[in-house]
């Protein structure tokens, strides 16, 4: 049986576009380094304990006291630990590249929606992304990137894109057929349909997917430590190279509190139609439906004189 060359025909490929397409690298590198290097400073520019607070209180507002106390005390701990420059970088690479991935993947899951034909293109592409192992996405990465922030930055958010693809498709999809049809009923264009719509009904799944593309996101971003990318990803790579049982474990502590915490905030938007909290109670009522207007009385019998 004869071999063939896959091989050698991907190293031509990659090798030609390194040589002619460089100047196109050279500006997303750029571009990424800008994007991480803002919200690095963003984050390490104020005071460990005002970043603390702002957690807290946004934890707070999503999901109430609980996670406001567990939000506080986690952050404490990884200033305790001498990590907080470690987590602030991985947490500006999960920012970038979820960005990236939901400005990527929602258009893609409406296009796929509305599209048949887009949709029987996307699905075996992103059932092939979701099967690859994560460490195949730092090869491309590193051919193209060399070792560093950008193809950690680069593979994280490729490998995050399915979940907002999908989810914002499935959202679309569910939407009811007969809200579409009287949407269309009424004189709305396919784009007044889609926007005033399908996309308000589908955000309790797109905002799922951007929940999901989080939390892959984080999960790349550790390994693609293995490439210089930084972050709480290097620490664990030092502890597993080094032996150093401490140092690996803090570093996956981490890691687990920031997945928590993410999970949690994310998974707490939007909140339900109808419910409100009040500033001083916090207690959430339930917008009552309007009355409706009571039918108008049956005229009365006339009455038959002898």
């Amino acid at each position: 049986m004869r071999d063939i060359p896959v091989g050698d025909a991907t190293e031509q490929v990659v090798d030609w576009m390194r040589e002619n397409l460089a100047p196109f690298f050279d500006a997303v590198s750029a571009v990424m380094l800008w994007c991480v290097d803002i919200i690095l400073q963003a984050l390490t520019a104020p005071h460990p304990l005002v970043i603390a607070a702002a957690a807290t209180g946004l934890a707070l507002w999503a999901r109430g006291i609980g996670l406001a106390v567990f939000s506080l005390a986690g952050l404490l701990l990884i200033q305790g630990m001498q990590l907080w420059t470690q987590a602030m970088e991985t947490l500006a690479v999960v920012i970038v590249a979820s960005m990236l991935a939901v400005a990527v993947g929602i258009p893609a899951g409406i296009w796929a929606a509305r599209s048949r034909a887009a949709n029987h293109v996307m699905r075996p592409i992103l059932d092939l992304m979701q099967t690859l192992p994560a460490f195949v996405y730092l090869i491309p990465a590193v051919f193209f990137f060399g070792i560093g922030l950008v193809p950690g930055v680069v593979a994280t958010f490729i490998f995050a894109i399915p979940p907002a693809v999908r989810l914002t498709e499935l959202g679309i999809r569910q939407v009811d057929k007969e809200m579409v049809e009287a949407a269309t009923a009424f004189g709305a264009t396919p784009a007044q349909t889609l926007r005033q719509v399908q996309l308000p009904l589908a955000v309790p799944s797109i905002m799922a997917g951007l929940n999901q593309v989080i939390m892959m996101s984080l999960s790349m971003v550790v390994i693609a430590g293995l490439v210089g990318a930084g972050g709480l990803g290097s620490v664990v790579v030092t502890g597993i190279s080094r032996l150093d049982i401490g140092v690996g474990f803090e570093g996956g502590l981490a890691v687990v509190f920031l997945a928590m915490y993410l999970d949690r905030v994310t998974g707490a938007f939007p909140r339900e139609r109808g419910r409100r909290r009040t500033r001083r109670t916090g207690v959430t009522k339930v917008a009552e439906p309007e009355p409706t207007p009571d039918p108008q009385p049956a005229a009365a019998p006339a009455q038959i004189h002898a």
